[in-house]
């Protein structure tokens, strides 16, 4: 049987990847916050999963705001990475896992989410920046095969922190119902708190994402509890994203352990965080 051997929460801010894909990493202005992974990636390295969910939000790239499923999941062999208008990232394409994709899909209808399924699909930032930062250095293919997970965090109305919590525990409980050995890592993505646009444009509220920080490993079901509202209000109309590392929370069991936490602000105009869990089983 498959079994979730660790999840990482961590922002997927485009200008990340920029930074690494230009050598900038060691600059006055991006240091501190890759610093701030290295512990994460020298302990994920010595655990590579088989295959990674990754939970994101495609940015109108791949996904047209005319049809926005509330949420939906990749079954193709490989996605290739789009281009978000100043060309492709240069990184490689993602390898798929059409047959655990597939099972998913089934057990997750199964258990009353209607989940769209993409046969093909092309993932941005909000998917191969987070895998940067779990391997900054791919060369011609990433560590592991890769199921893209997504989630409507920018149509209102976006599905609620109780749903996602609840899909994720749905996640948790298919991966587990694979009949095959697999590792299995579970990515949160997006956040923390920011906002783009409007009369609070630059909005970040630390305070807000260190009780986040906190209790998404020990209390989730508070964080569940907060509305749509709660979540613009405290974090900003783009903060809402942290719903989706609700889904990774949930895919983990009871039991866990915090391996490592970092927060910085701003990565561009973001407040940047990861916390890294390992599941130590049911």
């Amino acid at each position: 049987m498959a079994r979730v051997i660790w999840g990482l929460a961590t922002s997927h801010v485009p200008s990340i990847g920029a930074a690494m894909d230009n050598h900038k990493t060691s600059d006055e202005y991006w240091k501190p916050l890759f610093d701030g992974y290295e512990p994460a990636r020298k302990w994920m390295a010595a655990r590579r999963p088989d295959v990674a969910i990754v939970i994101y939000n495609d940015h109108a790239n791949a996904v047209g705001l005319d049809l926005v499923p509330a949420f939906g999941l990749g079954t193709a062999d490989f996605y290739e990475v789009a281009d978000e208008g100043w060309g492709r990232r240069p990184v490689p394409p993602v390898i798929g896992a059409p047959e655990l994709s597939e099972h998913l899909v089934r057990e997750l209808m199964d258990d009353e989410f209607d989940i769209a399924t993409f046969n093909r699909l092309d993932v941005d930032h909000g998917l191969t920046v987070p895998l940067s930062v779990y391997c900054p250095d791919p060369g011609d293919a990433w560590p592991c095969a890769v199921v893209p997970l997504l989630v409507n965090v920018i149509q209102y109305p976006q599905p609620t922190a109780a749903r996602c919590y609840a899909l994720g525990k749905a996640l948790g409980r298919a991966i587990r119902s694979f009949p095959r050995e697999l590792d299995v890592a579970v990515f949160g993505t997006g956040g923390m708190s920011h906002q783009l646009a409007g009369a609070r444009a630059g909005l970040i509220n630390s305070e807000f994402d260190r009780m986040f920080l906190r209790a998404i490993e020990t209390e989730p079901e508070k964080l569940a509890a907060l509305s749509r509202e709660d979540y613009i209000r405290q974090a900003g109309t783009e903060g809402i994203e942290l719903i989706m590392w609700l889904v990774m929370r949930g895919a983990l069991s009871d039991k866990i352990a915090r391996v490592h936490e970092t927060y910085h602000v701003p990565a561009s105009n973001t407040a940047a965080g990861a916390a890294l869990f390992e599941d130590l089983g049911e």
